[in-house]
């Protein structure tokens, strides 16, 4: 992870702002208003995705493209109003683009936000004057062979899960770091994770917080039927691979849980550090120890400290 600094002014330039919402939600429409309304006040174009802005009471200024490639060309920022589902998604367009994401939370946790919905005003107020920081964050890059031909390519920010397709079946599958094979296992899958991903899936799964700080890769069995199924932490530089045993039932492969693809029998899937972060835009320098009590609600009743 990889910190960098923005400068704390305002500019004369033309600047502007892709705002991503879950327009489902009732609370996510009124705060992309807020923010919309906050935004154009300082005279800084909002750019949106057009089958969100019928959804949405945007004013005429507020531009509307399509979901291409290049839709956030010219962008200084990403902001992203939802729930983790709607922050994946909205990394999905912070990678393709290397523009910094700054998601406010509007669901339950929300490890990926960096504000929350009463936050609003001074969201805008730091947009405005460009007061955050870029953080990189690691991805994955995921590859998919059957009998030694590559099928398939993916990313991912937190998880790569190999999982069975099927309830009443498990899946047999051998793992392996480095090439050299490290178990066998029946269960119901393995997820391999970043630090960033820790505290998502893998974290169900039984598996270790890992701070932003620390270069790693996560292997965490799910549900697995083993003397020795524990979670493991590797070098970033380590290549993880998962295979899927050739008489077991076929697989699904899910990345982010946003994307997925069939695991035939055989299938052999490859988890590396991604050549392309997600930046992501912090408001704070509030330590990633209270964040996570905060999102947890762990209880640190009669904590005293150092002694002075």
């Amino acid at each position: 992870m990889t910190t960098t600094g923005t400068e704390d002014r305002t500019a004369s330039e033309d600047r502007t702002v892709f705002l991503l919402a879950h327009t489902g939600r009732p609370a996510a429409v009124r705060s992309a208003e807020l923010v919309v309304q906050g935004l154009l006040r300082h005279g800084i174009g909002v750019r949106v995705l057009g089958d969100e802005a019928t959804d949405l009471p945007l004013p005429e200024q507020v531009e509307t493209v399509e979901a291409k490639p290049d839709v956030l060309d010219g962008c200084e920022l990403l902001v992203v109003l939802g729930g983790d589902g709607t922050l994946l998604r909205g990394a999905e367009f912070a990678r393709a683009s290397g523009v910094p994401m700054l998601g406010v939370n509007l669901g339950r946790v929300g490890f990926l936000a960096e504000a929350e919905r009463d936050d609003l005003d001074r969201v805008v107020d730091r947009v405005v004057r460009r007061a955050y920081e870029v953080e990189e964050r690691m991805t994955l890059d995921v590859l998919v062979r059957n009998e030694g031909r590559l099928v398939h390519t993916d990313w991912a920010l937190n998880e790569a899960s190999v999982e069975k397709a099927a309830r009443e079946r498990m899946l047999e599958v051998v793992t392996e770091v480095d090439g050299r094979p490290v178990s066998r296992f029946g269960g119901d899958g393995v997820v391999c994770a970043t630090p960033t991903g820790s505290t998502a899936y893998a974290f169900s799964a039984g598996g270790p917080v890992v701070w932003p700080e620390v270069e790693a890769l996560l292997m965490v069995p799910i549900s697995a039927h083993a003397l020795f199924a524990r979670p493991l932490l590797t070098a970033p530089d380590s290549v993880l691979a998962v295979e899927v045993q050739p008489r077991t039932p076929h697989g699904v492969l899910w990345c982010d849980g946003r994307r997925s693809v069939d695991l035939s029998p055989g299938a052999r899937v490859e988890v590396r550090r991604g050549a392309v972060p997600v930046r992501l835009a912090r408001l704070h320098h509030a330590s990633f120890t209270d964040r996570l009590v905060a999102k947890f609600a762990l209880p640190v009743a009669g904590w005293r400290g150092a002694s002075p």
